[in-house]
């Protein structure tokens, strides 16, 4: 296959950046800033850094943001209250509860607190039985959503598309499989969605015209399970001890990258694929969320 199969996730999140600050600029004209809440609770590295990284973005977009961090030993009641209060503030469109959650606290009851209005990472029950029945109204979850958007923007066919997710959890796998099933244009595909039960997962992905992995296993996609051809979306996020490198560790995707290139049509990198269209569809959220608080 050509060298240049890379889909480039930082290109296209890049036009998405541009279209929202397009929108930003209109809601500005009416008097609205967007307003997005970062909540933390916690001092995880990973997740300090995720943030960061989602601040510096909503900054230069024009969307303002906060980050409100509280102590690892926070109770889910307290918590609970914080989102209260946030649901109520008219200033703040969009609310995101980055996870990990400490264990103490029931993370569903967390997500299902945040108002479907802001829920802007699309994980509230409302928002993912909308997406399931087809409602638009509601929102998407930002992964899955980037990756649709990464597939449409890189002329990837679709419909009628043999597809298979790689990974069935709540944040990826599930709504991936919900947005790209649906009787709707850029979607209507046949999907497999295969997890860690599943028997004969290298025939099914050898069948796969589209394979998105997000199972959580470094290099899990070999060569060998891939038709030529095929394109390979990488979601996965693994840390993998490396002594070359200065923190003795590296993050790897779940797709042997180096073996699967060559062989695919199309082709996310990792990082540099998937990671920015999250939070290209994350801003791309709020913004919607504060253009429909003009409506209600």
């Amino acid at each position: 296959m050509s060298p240049d199969n890379l889909i480039d996730g930082r290109a296209i999140a890049e036009l998405i950046h541009q279209e929202t600050a397009q929108r930003i600029a209109a809601l500005k004209t009416r008097g609205l800033q967007p307003g997005l809440v970062f909540v933390r609770v916690g001092e995880d590295p990973a997740s300090q850094v995720y943030v960061g990284m989602k601040e510096r973005v909503s900054s230069r977009l024009g969307i303002q943001s906060s980050t409100q961090v509280f102590s690892e030993k926070t109770t889910e009641s307290e918590l609970l209250k914080v989102i209260d209060r946030l649901n109520r503030d008219p200033k703040i469109h969009g609310i995101l509860v980055q996870s990990p959650i400490p264990n103490h606290i029931n993370s569903a009851a967390i997500y299902s607190a945040v108002s479907p209005d802001k829920d802007v990472d699309g994980f509230h029950p409302v928002n993912m039985g909308k997406l399931l029945l087809g409602d638009r109204t509601g929102f998407v979850p930002c992964t899955p959503a980037g990756v649709h958007e990464l597939l449409i923007r890189s002329h990837v066919p679709i419909e009628g598309a043999e597809v298979v997710i790689l990974g069935r959890g709540n944040i990826v796998g599930k709504p991936m499989a919900a947005l790209l099933l649906q009787k709707a244009r850029h979607a209507n595909a046949t999907i497999t969605l295969c997890h860690s039960q599943s028997r004969n997962t290298a025939e099914h992905c050898r069948r796969a015209d589209i394979i998105i992995a997000a199972i959580g296993v470094a290099g899990f996609l070999k060569a060998d399970m891939v038709k030529p051809g095929a394109t390979v979306i990488d979601v996965g996020v693994n840390r993998v001890a490396d002594a070359s490198a200065k923190a003795g560790t590296r993050l790897v995707g779940d797709v042997d990258f180096a073996r699967v290139k060559p062989k695919a049509g199309k082709i996310t990198p990792n990082p540099g694929g998937v990671g920015p269209m999250t939070i290209a569809l994350l801003m791309a959220n709020t913004v919607r969320a504060a253009d429909q608080s003009l409506r209600n």
